[in-house]
């Protein structure tokens, strides 16, 4: 019989396909508006990092947001993500839209979300994830939740997690050990 992490595990190494929420994930879910109205986003380095690790190892990366930002669009671009929706209240017609547009079966992708939104992806991906301030009934519901809190890490600790359970953590820092 299989343990639980063994199962996470195993799930992690099928992830050809990692999906990203925005608000409360890739930032700490605070939204800041400046006098003027416009909106200001905070973005941790260390997940930008491990998002383009992931990439150089071979797995696609994506976002679904349900609000839509320049921001977004902007950081998206900065780490080579294509695959970006933005303003997406139905994130699961959204991410059916991305798995047929990379021709990859839900059981091959992953989806990391902090609400209850979310849900609709998290229940059908091969490997769902939250972080510790998501809401508790994702929390509940996801086979991995990371120990740092959205937009302090969490994508870092995510990606690493995918990278050594495919075998590939060594070989990404290896440029970096030389």
């Amino acid at each position: 019989m299989q343990s639980q992490e063994e199962a996470m595990i195993a799930r992690a190494r099928r992830v050809r396909l990692m999906v990203f929420d925005v608000d409360g994930v890739l930032t700490d879910g605070s939204l800041h508006f400046g006098a003027d109205g416009e909106m200001i986003k905070t973005f941790n380095v260390l997940d930008g990092h491990g998002i383009k690790l992931l990439q150089q190892s071979g797995v696609i990366t994506a976002i679904i947001s349900a609000r839509k930002s320049p921001l977004v669009a902007r950081r998206a671009a900065d780490l080579g993500i294509v695959h970006v929706q933005q303003g997406v209240h139905d994130k699961l017609s959204g991410y059916r839209t991305l798995l047929q547009e990379c021709g990859i079966a839900a059981e091959d992708s992953g989806f990391i979300g902090d609400d209850v939104i979310d849900l609709p992806v998290l229940t059908r991906v091969g490997f769902a994830a939250s972080v510790p301030n998501g809401h508790p009934e994702v929390r509940s519901r996801v086979h991995y939740v990371t120990t740092a809190r959205g937009g302090q890490g969490a994508v870092r600790e995510l990606c690493d997690f995918i990278l050594r359970a495919q075998g590939n953590y060594e070989a990404a820092l290896a440029p970096y050990l030389q």
